[in-house]
């Protein structure tokens, strides 16, 4: 019987061992496929995960690590908030996350996948402005902005962001424009006339 290196007895030489066998060396070898989806933890909204700080405290023993979580959630359907979590592990921060961010979620207008007019939120130095956009335009946003626009369900949109582009305050000044949204009809009664 000839053992060829890197396979399995009778193998051809460059094959791969099956998934759970041992190669020649008897190392454990098993196939990696694609990353497995991860499980959302929120059973109303969709999630995403915008950013995971870490901070190290240096004890007696060695370092300490922990982790605060910031994650946007929404229905796409006008709905969206905003939630952060700190913890020792990463899986519990993001759920802790996500638990504070369903207490916050909240509707704002959007019409026919894009806003009613032309606003600017701000926060802390950061500025967000945000420009309603024709059908095809697609969400142009950086990672921030987009996360939080596409969960709350708009399809076109063009935005820019001017002073601290720290994503945290990004996402904040983004909810707060959105909170400045009034349609034609809110407008209306506001000033009672009617058009």
């Amino acid at each position: 019987m000839v053992i060829k290196r890197g396979g399995t007895p009778g193998a051809k030489a460059g094959t791969p061992a099956p998934a759970g066998e041992q190669g020649a060396r008897g190392e454990r070898r098993d196939r990696r496929g694609p990353p497995q989806p991860r499980e959302a933890r929120s059973k109303l909204y969709t999630e995403d995960v915008v950013r995971i700080n870490r901070c190290s405290k240096v004890v007696k023993g060695g370092k300490r690590f922990s982790f605060a979580a910031f994650v946007v959630l929404g229905d796409t359907k006008g709905k969206v908030g905003f939630g952060k979590g700190k913890s020792k592990e990463v899986a519990s921060s993001i759920d802790k996350a996500v638990r504070d961010g369903e207490k916050v979620v909240r509707a704002y207008p959007i019409v026919n996948g894009s806003i009613p007019h032309e606003v600017e939120g701000r926060y802390g130095s950061a500025r967000v402005r945000l420009m309603p956009a024709a059908d095809g335009t697609g969400v142009i946003a950086g990672r921030s902005v987009r996360a939080v626009l596409e969960k709350a369900g708009v399809h076109n949109i063009l935005t820019k962001c001017y002073g601290n582009h720290n994503p945290v305050n990004l996402i904040r000044a983004t909810l707060d424009a959105l909170s400045k949204l009034r349609t034609k009809d809110q407008y209306q009664q506001l000033r009672g006339v009617i058009l």
